[in-house]
């Protein structure tokens, strides 16, 4: 249990069946009246925010998230499949969890599964992956002072802005957290 007057940022707690995770808190003493504490708060499953008043004296439940390194081996239809590196138990996850988060990962790449009581509810990609550049224009000589950009799909078929310089069959290093071009690799 924590109280809000105890809270900190990073702290996740249960609130109305949901699970939030303290972005930003803020202790306030009026003049007149009670104190109070002022939060912010993201729901981790959705993802939204909120901001939300407590009185510092009121108790939360502890939310304990586990995240565990797994492989990803393979999707079949609307499952994905990963693998425990070390009890090499699997388990299929819906592609409804997943979203957009193994839209720069191949097969066999470690991932962190989140879940919560059991329940899986976000799939973290690694930060930087390289993959091979399978199609995109060729560039022209002499135009890379502008810093324009050029489409190009990698081997997973996802679709990115690269540099003119870049050609097909070029390994290149993609940050998942943005989706963006970051080096050659």
């Amino acid at each position: 249990m924590v109280s809000a007057g105890d809270f900190k940022n990073g702290i996740t707690i249960e609130l109305e069946g949901n699970i939030y995770q303290i972005i930003e808190f803020q202790h306030v003493k009026p003049g007149k009246g009670a104190a109070f504490v002022r939060t912010k708060l993201k729901n981790i499953k959705s993802g939204g925010v909120v901001e939300k008043t407590f009185r510092p004296t009121e108790k939360f439940e502890n939310a304990h998230i586990d995240r565990k390194d797994m492989q990803y081996l393979y999707q079949d239809g609307d499952l994905y499949y990963f693998m425990d590196s070390e009890t090499y138990d699997q388990i299929a996850i819906n592609a409804d969890v997943i979203g957009d988060a193994l839209k720069f990962v191949k097969e066999n790449e470690n991932c962190k599964i989140a879940s919560h009581n059991g329940s899986v509810f976000a799939v973290e990609p690694p930060i930087s992956v390289d993959l091979l550049v399978t199609e995109c224009e060729p560039g022209v000589k002499g135009d890379t002072a502008t810093g324009a950009t050029k489409p190009c799909t990698v081997e997973t078929g996802a679709t990115l802005n690269v540099p003119l310089f870049i050609n097909q069959g070029d390994m290149i290093r993609i940050d998942t957290r943005t989706g963006e071009y970051s080096s050659r690799a």
